[in-house]
């Protein structure tokens, strides 16, 4: 089927009207460009990471962006469009440009564009992340394919968090140990502790999307005869220790828990930390510290930091 990309540039203030008149033109969904995002102070509850690219945004106003579908209605769903927003100006509604414009969307390529942009990495000396459509043969004996569809949720797997954690279970995972992924995700992680040779792995995540998503990658890995995935978070669902545990999330939130994360390992186990960002290095090294954990090695990618540590026998 082929789209019509409806474009208005318009105002804040517009916002509203502007979106509820789309919405009752057949569109499903409204796409907001608002420059003032570029600007807009937000609260770091979780350690997020805002990465605002400006050229995605207008120099000024807004861009409101609705899909239709082209059929031989569409001319008159865009005139019925550009005069209702027009009519708008009764109401005092400043509409700043107001400028419509339209192009067309092929829906095949629009939900298949971005895959020409991912293949199979190599993340470590044992792992290579590959996508489920790429045939890929490994180049040495004891390389570790783990298959993705990103499209399913949860991006690539290649996010250096994600890297840096199956790099620190390639080094810390022993052949039958038990291994806990807290924050699963796509599962990548619990499927790279299967592939090591653990012997049991329990996948969490209160995210049901997560769930389901690591549900179909640990099946599409063939490893779920080891990895079991569940929905809930570690006070709930953990009752054993594990040998080595995994939390690859956000620092407030690692920090929120570490008290728990330390009944959970063994004696002489290896709790893994990641989604760390750089100025919180610090700050989750003394939670962990302070939880009674000992810290083995500190591992940096860009501004991404992952912490190994012990917890004494």
């Amino acid at each position: 089927m082929k789209w019509s990309e409806l474009s208005i540039h318009t105002t804040n203030e517009a916002i509203e009207a502007v979106s509820n008149i789309m919405h009752e033109a057949g569109a499903s969904g409204v796409v907001i460009e608002d420059s003032e995002d570029l600007t807009k102070e937000r609260e770091d509850r979780f350690g997020e990471i805002y990465s605002l690219d400006p050229e995605d945004f207008p120099v000024d106003g807004v861009i409101l962006k609705a899909y239709l579908p082209v059929n031989s209605f569409l001319g008159e769903t865009v005139e019925a469009i550009k005069l209702a927003i027009n009519n708008l100006v009764a109401f005092d509604i400043n509409l700043g440009k107001n400028k419509v414009t339209i192009s067309e969307v092929n829906e095949e390529e629009w939900a298949t564009a971005w895959k020409k942009y991912y293949h199979p990495v190599k993340i470590s000396k044992r792992f290579t992340i590959v996508p489920t459509w790429e045939t890929y043969n490994p180049v040495s004996s004891d390389e570790l394919i783990i298959e993705l569809d990103p499209g399913m949720a949860f991006g690539t797997g290649t996010h250096p968090t994600t890297v840096m954690s199956l790099q620190a279970l390639e080094k810390m995972v022993k052949p039958a140990d038990r291994v806990i992924d807290i924050g699963t995700g796509s599962g990548v992680l619990a499927i790279g502790a299967a592939l090591l040779s653990a012997k049991e792995v329990y996948a969490l995540d209160l995210d049901e999307v997560a769930v389901r998503s690591a549900t179909i990658n640990v099946k599409l890995n063939k490893v779920q005869n080891v990895v079991t995935v569940e929905e809930g978070n570690l006070t709930d669902k953990v009752d054993q220790p594990g040998d080595v545990v995994v939390a690859n999330i956000l620092a407030e939130v690692i920090m929120s828990f570490t008290d728990d994360a330390f009944t959970i390992v063994k004696p002489g186990g290896v709790y893994i930390t990641s989604g760390i960002i750089s100025a919180k290095k610090n700050d989750v090294k003394t939670a962990l510290e302070e939880s009674g954990f000992i810290i083995e090695d500190v591992m940096m990618m860009e501004d991404w930091v992952t912490i190994i540590s012990k917890k004494p026998e």
